[in-house]
């Protein structure tokens, strides 16, 4: 197939293209001028510079296309002005699967998140992990990258319900592994525990998937996923809390993970003095009122139907955080002691 991917140069996308080559197909990526292309080095695939809000270009691009995947993305916790972020997760969206239906891609695959899936409460201090069927509360939209997101998602079933775009959605976890060249949020938790920036956690909950199976679960959602539905890709295995990620790292990584928990009420004020500062300096705060929200709950999940119709691969959690720990030891992101 002859595949027409966005978002290319992030972590998702850039092993992306790497499991679309393996796989035999064709690559046209589109990236913006002076996009950091270190995830796809050594990649032999189509590059078209521009980007996802110049209509005539997609269309063209795309033609002759056969699959479409729209993983492009602003994915950040903390902004001066959230804006841009929505012009690009929400109008960006709407362009590309538009032009992608418009130039007659067979299958579109966009990329959206769990952070559009809702969370359930514990019942009797166990937690469920949610499927695809929960429908997120508007308290649990805390923050605008979840917010746009969500926007973005009903963007794409307003499509498909509409005027029948092939339209399958992905919403992966918390992806791990190697590549993670900016980083990614929770690219950023491993670097920080690497270099022993984390004397204390903020306790919480995840599932971590390798991002290795966050790509091949994309090209399964081309190959067999239904129109209109969305797919968790997750692990099963990989719902774990904080305290728990931190021992596994501690184990593959040889560094101590902290002790010391931080309640609630603390990493609140510490957020709010992180961001008053990066509001006059411009750089990202170290803590955000959307982390420390997020963190109130255990977002786990289950990918059962993911597993079931896609045939969704299930790395195990500890090899996807040893590959990331070999990947940012490898490429200068760990500190030498």
């Amino acid at each position: 197939m002859k595949c027409f991917v966005t978002g290319a140069s992030g972590f998702i996308g850039s092993n992306l293209v790497q499991e679309l080559l393996a796989h035999g197909h064709r690559v046209k990526v589109l990236l913006r001028p002076g996009a950091n292309e270190r995830g796809l080095q050594g990649l032999k695939y189509e590059r078209v510079t521009g980007d996802i809000f110049d209509r005539s270009l997609l269309l063209r691009e795309m033609e002759g296309c056969d699959w479409c995947f729209h993983a492009a993305a602003s994915y950040q916790l903390w902004m001066r002005n959230y804006a841009a972020m929505y012009q690009t997760n929400v109008e960006g969206t709407r362009n590309v699967l538009e032009a992608a239906g418009k130039a007659g891609c067979k299958k579109i695959v966009y990329t959206s998140t769990v952070g559009c899936i809702g969370v359930p409460l514990p019942v009797n201090g166990k937690i469920t992990p949610a499927s695809e069927s929960e429908k997120i509360p508007d308290d649990q939209l805390f923050c605008d990258y979840k917010r746009s997101k969500f926007q973005a998602e009903g963007v794409a079933i307003e499509l498909f319900r509409k005027i029948g775009l092939p339209v399958i959605i992905v919403n992966p976890s918390a992806p791990i592994g190697p590549g993670d060249a900016r980083p990614t949020p929770t690219g950023q938790i491993v670097v920080d525990f690497l270099n022993g920036r984390l004397p204390a956690y903020l306790e919480t909950g995840l599932n971590w998937v390798h991002v290795h199976d966050v790509a091949v679960g994309h090209i399964l959602a081309a190959e067999k996923g239904r129109f209109g539905e969305r797919y968790i890709l997750g692990n099963q295995t990989g719902n774990l809390t904080l305290h728990q990620t931190f021992a596994l790292l501690e184990r593959i990584s040889g560094v101590p993970a902290p002790k010391k928990r931080i309640p609630y009420w603390l990493a609140h004020r510490i957020a709010e003095i992180s961001e008053f500062g990066a509001y006059f300096t411009g750089k990202p705060p170290r803590a955000t009122f959307a982390g420390v929200r997020m963190a109130k709950h255990k977002m786990w999940f289950d990918s059962g139907k993911a597993i079931r119709e896609l045939g969704l691969p299930q790395t195990s959690p500890e090899q996807a955080f040893a590959d990331a720990v070999t990947w940012f030891r490898a490429n200068g992101y760990v500190k030498k002691k």
